[in-house]
């Protein structure tokens, strides 16, 4: 028999608040002055915290950041308690999530396998009404950019245990994963039937994210990390805050965001790199270098060393950034034998830096396997640097349509399309798209927001024949 976690009580959202704080409020006078007459009496004591492993087991069984430290006691408690007691169906799958966790958090594919062979232990001492299991190999194939295994896991686990409210947050990142929105919009409606909290709330902004909805993501970004308790939880929502604010060409918010993330859990080296990408755009350039070194000397991440590669390009650093590129290289070879799929950041590599017909073939392989709205664009850009600027185009609308599924805002797809359609000689949306990706972010890339803005130039100001002719008799 499974055991199923109660939901907590709603939040109450700001309104509500406000209302409480200020009936509190009305009433502290009276209560101060009651309590004065009353004897004095020693006050119960707060509730001790739990325990490192503890803390870190709850987190990986709810889908939500760990603190490294943590996540470390908690994977040498369980792989003390499954030495001595095999058949622990459970502490093998929380070992196997807490194996996929230190993983994903640290960008090292080696503890990949261990997790699958501890979780596929777990199915296999216990195969019916494993749902622990079946929702760590979701989580595990999510980390692994597996998005097919990963979502058939998670329908499995949603199957077995439809009311389970922790089967939904790996179901919504594969679907995400995968462009299927729709999906995910209604795993996450389901998700918020059961639960609510500032895990929720993340998801929520995730998937407003996708739709292009960015007030309503930040918005829901900005309660998790009010109510998240966890230091290395709210700092993981502070980073997305962080992501969202740069996305939307604010490169100041975003550093705030990024800074406070890293005060409170030093080990959130996304939001180490979001501070070198922020500190770039604001002119701060050997502040910026510092940030991302030190994040990619702790998790050397393929995306980072492509961003800091293309950092050292614009200042002129070609040496420098061949070493990124050679590490980029290295990284993902070590990520597929890991089981990792990073053919998405090697595939946008080769487009820019490499052979773009390699790129082609990669990306085509990986849009048939996992077509997601990031693959569309990457495939579009390779196709257009291989030449083939028509089919080029056909993926580019696919990445920046909303009614094809590309509702996410983003500079760098708006620049893409833009450039592919200059290529075409459609010069009027070529101007429309360029001009929409520097008005979304203006510091998008150290390279091609540069050109997106010679391009312009060269383009120059609309002409007639870029003015549509209306009908006199409508």
């Amino acid at each position: 028999m499974e055991n199923h976690e109660e939901a907590p009580a709603p939040v109450p959202g700001p309104k509500a608040r406000r209302v409480l704080v200020a009936s509190v409020a009305g009433c502290a006078a009276v209560l101060g002055a009651v309590l004065a007459l009353l004897p004095w009496e020693r006050t119960a004591t707060r509730a001790p915290a739990p325990a490192p492993g503890e803390q870190a087991r709850a987190a990986v069984a709810a889908g939500v950041p760990a603190a490294l430290p943590d996540l470390a006691v908690l994977i040498g408690e369980r792989e003390a308690r499954v030495r001595a007691h095999p058949r622990d169906a459970r502490s093998w799958a929380v070992l196997g999530m807490a194996y996929a966790e230190q993983g994903r958090r640290t960008a090292d594919p080696a503890y990949y396998p261990r997790a699958e062979a501890a979780l596929r232990t777990s199915l296999r001492v216990r195969v019916k009404g494993n749902t622990e299991a079946l929702g760590g190999l979701a989580a595990l194939a999510n980390a692994r950019r597996d998005f097919p295994a990963a979502r058939k896991w998670a329908e499995a686990a949603r199957k077995l245990a439809p009311g389970r409210w922790t089967v939904y947050p790996p179901l919504i990142d594969a679907c995400a994963g995968l462009g299927d929105h729709k999906a995910a919009g209604r795993a996450l409606e389901r998700l918020m039937e059961l639960r609510s909290g500032p895990d929720v709330m993340a998801r929520a902004a995730a998937v407003y994210w996708d739709r292009g909805w960015r007030e309503d993501a930040a918005a829901q970004l900005a309660d998790a990390a009010a109510a998240a308790e966890a230091p290395a939880e709210r700092a993981a929502y502070l980073e997305r805050a962080g992501q969202l604010a740069w996305e939307r060409g604010d490169p100041a918010d975003a550093l705030r965001h990024f800074q406070e993330a890293v005060r409170l859990d030093p080990d959130q080296r996304a939001a180490q790199a979001g501070q070198g990408r922020a500190l770039a755009a604001l002119g701060r350039t050997t502040e910026a270098l510092n940030a991302y070194r030190v994040a990619l000397a702790k998790q050397p991440s393929p995306q980072y060393a492509l961003e800091l590669g293309e950092l050292y390009e614009s200042l002129g650093l070609g040496q420098a950034a061949g070493v990124q590129y050679d590490l980029l290289r290295a990284r993902v070879r070590g990520a597929a034998a890991g089981g990792a799929d990073e053919e998405l950041v090697l595939g946008r590599f080769e487009a820019d830096h490499g052979d773009p017909r390699a790129a082609v073939r990669r990306l085509r392989a990986e849009w048939a396997r996992q077509p997601g709205t990031a693959v569309a664009d990457a495939l579009g850009w390779a196709l257009h640097r291989a030449g083939q600027h028509r089919e080029a185009l056909r993926f580019a609308t696919l990445a920046t349509d909303e009614a094809k599924g590309g509702g996410v805002r983003s500079a760098p797809y708006a620049y893409h399309r833009g450039v592919i359609e200059r290529a075409l000689e459609r010069y009027g949306p070529a101007r429309r798209h360029l001009q929409e990706a520097l008005r979304i972010n203006p510091y998008f890339s150290p390279v091609h927001a540069r050109a997106a803005r010679a391009a312009l130039a060269e383009l120059g100001e609309p002409s007639v024949m870029d003015v549509p002719v209306m009908d006199a008799k409508r």
